[in-house]
């Protein structure tokens, strides 16, 4: 009888005196906490693929010479090669290498190229020989893989045997050759054989019928891995007419630095094509060596717009001050996009002196350059210019004050509310004015004590004009908390028709829904249509806000209801019930049905609550209540898709409260 990996470890068992019961199910041990020779047996028994594959699994942890032999009987079954191999790899005796090498001459496909593979895993210099000949099978997967695993054993004869290879091999295992050349390489690189390691390149690079990718990766490692004669590579190589060699030379250059290498890329820059040219102002960039800014500078200046816009654009990468009056004088060039480069160039490049030019641009008489400057010191996060943001907020120019305002909104802090204020309630125009709200609402919330704030904007109020005032409101609205609110509606009040409907507006637009009691309060009392308008809009937006509880929702739509009388109150009311799935709401939608100015709202209300409620656990319950409100709603409405949904869902009422 064949022992199954279950029969072995209950015999095992039962033999050490174990207490288990027959009668019971006992599950075999996971393979985790069986011994070498227990996981070996596995390996020799009829045990599932399974768990054979664990065996494996941790015979690569603790197997010794001792599993060698079960392991290696396995390589030929294409379904466990892979985790034999996975097992034999990590065996450090001597046998695992000579039955790998004994495997290459019984084996083919897959199995035969693994075990080629793991030669290579296990850097065995023996297999060279034998994988030297499996170059040339007929086999492409077996060539490549020899080559591969050749590449990673890395001995002199593995290149020698890979560069004959490379004389004259089959054209689908040309670039698997070149990989396995490239692997040496770098092996004897990472080894410190930095000759034998550029002898490889210098033959992969010189030979003229190897794709361009392969002559470009030997470039790059030759001029990586010899720093004395690297930079000489990289200016031959950027005098080349291919491209792609120029590439590669500049890629091996951003992984170097020192002077000679930014004067090779910087010697014949200015004799480059334009795109080479543009590739090789980034690497200098990333370089951040000074000693490339001249050349730049010059390039920025005169030089076709592309390669102007290229070099305005590695100045501030470099990060040097010098690069400062550069990128200010080209801030005024004819060009827009050369301006817009180096506006983007001196925004981008760090330090004071650059912050000093932006400085002294904002005292220049010329309006544009002040506007471009305050646009710079937000850009620039120039917390320091604020006493020079303040002056321009009270400039003789009607278009620098109104930035400067937005600016110190940008940057300042609690310490410039007061200033703001006075700015605000001293506006000259709407832009002004606009500015200033935005600003005061901006900087209030950044300072640690909102109450505060809260308190000097109100105080602020008593005295500003009605324009400022209702600027005033638009803050406090921002801010919100129940003393703003307090203050809004104490404006309602106000006898000033601009400043009551500024207030209206205030807390029709509250950000919290402690709002909603007021806007009722002021619907039920307001003198106009427009303020009951206003007041019905922000008070049923909160009703149709989701974020409140459905409940809280459903019975603010219903003590306003009795207030709802004009076509759009209603539609305003419908579109609240349409967010609320439940009877209550769909009943109060269906009431509308018959009202020709909202029977449309009213059918798209009905419909989007029905069919929530058909998607619900109380569907069967609902489903009668649900047809009647359906048939009149698909009557009702003109838009054919309203219709058709709401037969589809009346067809659903009737079909779950069966068939009535």
């Amino acid at each position: 009888m064949q022992n199954s990996l279950l029969n072995l470890t209950l015999a095992a068992g039962l033999l050490l005196g174990g207490t288990a019961r027959l009668s019971g199910q006992t599950a075999p041990p996971p393979a985790a906490t069986m011994s070498e020779a227990q996981l070996i047996l596995v390996l020799k028994s009829d045990a599932t693929q399974k768990e054979k594959a664990d065996a494996c699994l941790f015979l690569a942890r603790l197997g010794t010479k001792a599993a060698v032999p079960a392991l290696v009987a396995l390589l030929p079954d294409e379904k466990l090669s892979h985790m034999a191999r996975y097992g034999l790899e990590t065996i450090s005796d001597p046998s695992v290498d000579v039955a790998l090498r004994d495997a290459l001459n019984t084996l083919n496909g897959r199995p035969l190229v693994g075990v080629i593979g793991s030669l290579g895993v296990r850097h065995d210099a023996n297999a060279v020989p034998s994988l030297s000949k499996r170059l040339q099978d007929p086999d492409a997967d077996v060539a490549q893989a020899a080559a591969r695993a050749l590449g990673t054993i890395g001995t002199s004869p593995a290149v020698k045997a890979l560069q004959a290879g490379l004389a004259n091999p089959p054209a689908g295992n040309q670039l698997a050759f070149c990989e396995g050349l490239f692997r040496c390489a770098e092996s004897r690189a990472a080894r410190g054989e930095r000759k034998e390691a550029l002898a490889i390149y210098q033959h992969l690079r010189t030979q003229p019928a190897l794709p361009q990718q392969v002559r470009a990766g030997a470039l790059i490692g030759a001029i990586v891995n010899d720093p004395k004669k690297g930079p000489a590579l990289i200016r031959e190589s950027l005098n080349s007419p291919d491209y792609i060699l120029t590439a590669a030379a500049v890629r091996a250059a951003q992984r170097m630095a020192g002077a000679e290498v930014t004067q090779a890329l910087t010697a014949s820059l200015a004799r480059l094509p334009a795109d080479q040219q543009m590739l090789v102002m980034q690497t200098l960039g990333e370089s951040r060596d000074p000693a490339a800014l001249p050349v730049l500078a010059t390039l920025a200046q005169s030089s076709p717009k592309p390669v102007r816009v290229a070099a305005i654009r590695a100045l501030p990468m470099i990060g040097q001050p010098s690069a400062v009056p550069v990128l200010v004088a080209l801030l005024r060039d004819n060009d827009r996009d050369v301006a817009q480069a180096a506006q983007e160039g001196l925004a981008a490049l760090p330090g004071r002196d650059a912050d000093a030019a932006v400085t002294t641009l904002l005292a220049s008489s010329d309006t544009d350059q002040r506007l471009l400057a305050l646009e710079l010191v937000g850009r620039r996060r120039m917390t320091g210019a604020i006493p020079t943001l303040l002056k321009a907020a009270t400039d003789t120019d009607a278009k620098v004050r109104p930035v400067a305002i937005r600016k110190l909104g940008e940057l300042g802090g609690p310490s410039v509310l007061s200033a703001l204020l006075d700015l605000l309630l001293g506006a000259k125009d709407s832009s002004e004015l606009d500015a200033a709200e935005q600003a005061l609402g901006a900087v209030a919330v950044r300072g640690s004590n909102l109450d505060a704030s809260i308190g000097q904007l109100i105080a602020a109020l008593a005295k500003a004009q009605p324009a400022q005032k209702s600027a005033l409101l638009g803050v406090l609205t921002s801010l919100g908390g129940p003393t703003a609110m307090i203050a809004v509606r104490v404006a309602v009040a106000d006898p000033n028709p601009d400043i009551h409907a500024a207030a209206l507006r205030a807390l029709g637009a509250w950000k919290t829904a402690d709002a909603a009691p007021e806007l009722l309060a002021l619907a039920k009392s307001a003198a106009t249509a427009t303020d009951k308008m206003i007041c019905l809009r922000g008070y049923l937006g909160w009703a149709a806000n989701p974020d409140l509880p459905a409940d809280q929702r459903l019975s603010m739509c219903q003590q306003v209801a009795g207030l709802i009388q004009e076509a759009d109150e209603k539609k305003l009311l419908l579109g609240a019930l349409g967010s609320l799935h439940t009877p209550e709401a769909l009943g109060m939608a269906a009431g509308y049905l018959d009202d020709a100015s909202t029977k449309e709202e009213a059918t798209a209300a009905t419909v989007a609550i029905a069919e929530e409620l058909l998607k619900g656990k109380q569907a069967a319950q609902l489903a009668s209540k649900l047809i009647e409100p359906l048939q009149k709603a698909a009557q009702a409405t003109a838009n054919a898709d309203l219709a058709r949904r709401a037969k589809a869902q009346l067809q659903q009422a009737q079909d779950k409260a069966g068939g009535k």
